[in-house]
């Protein structure tokens, strides 16, 4: 039986990581493209070169040519430039559609059974790039942003409780930025919610610190960006549908009347399978947490409005 094929557009630090993982768990075979000419190429072979000691059987190829890509069964889409000083929001939303919207064209014509993996900021708003690029059905495009918040979460709440993140469970739900809602009636440690667990302060606090989580990395580095975390949450998407897993995790997907929300991509709780969303897990809100929620998605139409 042959091994499944995954696609991994950009070949930096979120890219090449997240290939690394996918190759070592000898998930998939995996093609790594990018359009800096023997950047993929170098990273590939470093990759498949690492095989021997890690012991795994994945083919690692880099290449600038898409042909290579064609009939894989995943497309992760990391490329994209980060904000740089002197650049607006709307100037990097408006770059990154361009950029996303050609490598999710050429990479569709090559695949065009493929699921697509959008991990390029801002995030939802790439998602309704590709969607439009590819053509495919909503089904087959989605956005990895809420396993990462939700990771981000069980992180804090593990550290404040002192317990092992194994036992921690916990959902963000909304756009991926500073308007994204921490669920914490539904995060739970061993199945008793944090609200049970932890002054109301505290929970704030780590619903706050979960919203700039990335910030908070930003800031710690001086340069660059968060891309373990990135990579394992979009490994464990990759993992999710090649393994027809049926896990639920939090995911950027077009809305159709979900959680009262149409035609936008925003993160909620979906069950991931071989067919990519089979369905969204929708779950009761409070009136705060529905308002929250509208609130994000509201943040997420005012990106997608500017679109061109």
């Amino acid at each position: 039986m042959p091994r499944h094929k995954v696609t991994v557009i950009g070949a930096g630090n979120v890219g090449a990581t997240a290939a690394q993982r996918i190759a070592e768990a000898g998930l998939a075979d995996v093609v790594l493209v990018d359009i800096v000419e023997g950047l993929p190429q170098g990273k590939g072979l470093d990759l498949a070169e690492a095989a021997p000691v890690v012991g795994h059987d994945a083919a690692v190829l880099g290449t600038n040519d898409y042909a290579a890509t064609a009939g894989s069964d995943v497309i992760v889409v990391t490329s994209g430039l980060a904000r740089k000083p002197g650049m607006s929001r709307d100037d990097l939303l408006l770059k990154n559609a361009e950029i996303v919207g050609g490598v999710v064209k050429a990479a569709a014509a090559q695949s065009p059974d493929a699921i697509l993996i959008v991990v390029t900021n801002p995030l939802d708003a790439m998602c309704h790039v590709a969607l439009k690029a590819s053509g495919f059905p909503r089904e087959r495009v989605l956005g990895m942003a809420g396993v990462l918040d939700s990771a981000r979460f069980r992180t804090f709440i593990a550290l404040e409780l002192g317990v092992s993140v194994k036992d921690v469970h916990a959902f963000v739900l909304g756009g991926h930025g500073d308007t994204m809602v921490p669920l914490s009636r539904y995060s739970t440690v061993a199945g008793v919610p944090i609200t049970e667990l932890l002054p109301a302060e505290r929970v704030k606090a780590l619903e706050d610190r979960t919203a700039n989580g990335g910030a908070e990395i930003v800031a710690l580095l001086g340069t660059g960006s968060a891309f373990y975390a990135p990579a394992a949450s979009t490994y464990e998407m990759v993992d999710a549908i090649l393994r027809d897993r049926k896990r639920v995790l939090p995911c950027a997907v077009l809305l159709q009347g979900e959680f009262g929300v149409s035609d936008l991509f925003v993160g909620v709780p979906v069950v991931l399978g071989r067919g990519g969303l089979e369905r969204v897990f929708e779950i009761q809100l409070t009136p705060d947490e529905q308002a929250a929620f509208r609130r994000s998605a509201d943040a997420v139409q005012e990106l997608v409005d500017k679109l061109p």
